[in-house]
């Protein structure tokens, strides 16, 4: 998979990922999780890679931490509170404020706390459909956060779209039988290539009648 190239792609409801597609967190996460991971004595660069789009709690127990569990709540009790160096992804707000309401959710693998938090830090609106880690068993890339948020916008999988920073989110969008753009925002694209298509970001996404337009910069 390339660069997308100007195609519409016809959808009933849009699904975001948070992280590196709406807003711009990538600095924040890679701070906390390094300063964490020196702390502990543990290789930065390790760590990262079981973090990047996972709920902290499966990237706890993917590093064999003895009390995942009480160590994944502390740092996203910390994660709450931090907004610093937090930004819109330019084209955001212009894209979720084109699109009717009840049409679109996020899908993230953190808790509902923190992405609503992010969400004011930054001034997108909060959607009616928010499925966070504290909705499901098993985070990306299992499918079944995708899956759940197109039942609750009642949208059969194949009328979505599901937009993506990371190879484990588009695994999951891909398994809930949803087609996926991915942003190169936090990967290659290489690394992205099991998304049907992928751009910069999401200000080369347009709400267009009955769907989304793709207009690669």
């Amino acid at each position: 998979m390339g660069r997308s190239s100007e195609t519409t792609i016809p959808c009933g409801a849009v699904l975001f990922d948070l992280d590196g597609v709406l807003v711009d967190s990538t600095p924040l996460i890679i701070r906390r999780w390094t300063e964490w991971a020196i702390e502990r004595g543990l290789v930065p660069q390790a760590v990262l890679a079981a973090a990047h789009g996972r709920r902290t709690i499966d990237a706890m127990r993917a590093l064999e931490r003895e009390r995942a569990d009480e160590e994944a709540a502390t740092f996203e009790e910390q994660e709450e509170s931090e907004t610093d160096g937090l930004a819109p992804f330019p084209g955001a707000r212009e894209l979720l404020e084109s699109l009717p309401n009840g049409h679109w959710g996020v899908v993230t693998s953190g808790s509902a706390r923190l992405a609503k938090s992010r969400l004011r830090a930054c001034g997108l609106p909060i959607p009616a459909v928010l499925v966070s880690a504290d909705d499901v068993s098993k985070g990306k890339p299992n499918a079944e956060c995708y899956a759940l948020a197109s039942r609750r916008l009642r949208v059969r999988p194949e009328e979505a779209v599901v937009i993506e920073d990371t190879p484990a989110g588009v695994r999951a969008g891909r398994g809930a039988g949803i087609r996926v753009i991915a942003v190169a925002t936090t990967y290659p694209i290489d690394q992205l290539a099991e998304a049907e298509y992928c751009v910069a970001g999401v200000q080369e996404i347009v709400a267009s009648s009955g769907g989304l337009r793709l207009q690669p910069m």
